[in-house]
């Protein structure tokens, strides 16, 4: 499995962890954490085991932005990063999901701060849970800076404008339940449980005949700059394909046998 010391990677059955592991600093984005970051979008994409993705913090936070000094990298290890950079050099954009959307369903599980970087993270994520302490912003404007991972672009899809241009006009905070009171996450929970709960989600897609989510998914995605008519065009041509598959003959068959089904991807 992918992984640096920035970010850890685990399974969970079917389900890809990876986690922001660099505790001392918020998790606040570094090159090592961005190139791990990249390489389990990819492991993700390219393994069929897999299906679904849980992004979560370590150290009581899910991700304070970036670190600057952190990307300049230093000594060989950051020479080797930059490096990975170098030869691809939209890579920490596809990190953060600006130019990558995974084709598997992808939850967040935050706790704690979750902030400038972190929030144009999450906007590349499908589904989100917060525990009741974590915060949220963009904070950018506040510092003289612009949130170029995506948000001018990305915040006014996902929640009402007014509360996209609020958030990113007046860079302050927002608690969980503000959050979820906008749209941004989808469920509060206890702090400490985040994680529990994004699992918790992820084993309800995992038994999903995979074919199906993935086609759902790119759906959603694909239509969404459409018209009413393209996006009903656009959708006959996903789903129709779902229909002839093994996988949909075996969740009928389940359903008649009155048992679980059994997915093969086929």
């Amino acid at each position: 499995m992918a992984g640096t010391e920035h970010l850890t990677v685990r399974r969970e059955g079917a389900t890809l962890v990876l986690t922001l592991d660099r505790p001392e600093a918020r998790n606040a984005l570094s090159l090592p954490m961005l190139v791990g970051l990249y390489d389990g979008w990819i492991e993700a994409d390219t393994d069929d085991d897999v299906r679904s993705v849980v992004l979560t913090g370590t150290g009581g936070a899910f991700c304070a932005g970036m670190d600057l000094k952190a990307l300049a990298g230093d000594g060989m290890a950051g020479q080797r990063y930059r490096d990975r950079l170098k030869a691809d050099p939209d890579l920490h954009w596809k990190a953060m999901l600006r130019h990558h959307r995974p084709r598997k369903p992808v939850i967040a599980a935050v706790e704690g701060y979750c902030v400038a970087g972190g929030t144009e993270i999450l906007q590349g994520t499908d589904i989100r849970v917060a525990g009741e302490s974590a915060t949220f912003g963009l904070f950018e404007v506040r510092r003289g800076l612009f949130p170029i991972g995506g948000s001018t672009v990305r915040l006014p899809r996902q929640i009402p404008r007014t509360h996209a241009l609020e958030m990113l006009l007046t860079g302050r905070p927002y608690s969980a339940r503000e959050a979820a009171a906008i749209g941004l996450v989808g469920h509060v929970v206890p702090d400490g449980t985040a994680l529990t709960k994004a699992l918790e989600i992820a084993e309800q897609i995992n038994a999903c005949a995979p074919l199906a989510v993935e086609a759902v998914k790119a759906s959603v995605y694909e239509t969404a700059g459409m018209t009413e008519a393209e996006g009903l065009a656009a959708e006959l041509e996903r789903g129709w394909p779902v229909f002839d598959t093994a996988d949909a003959e075996e969740g009928a068959r389940a359903f008649a046998e009155k048992r679980p089904p059994v997915y093969k991807r086929a």
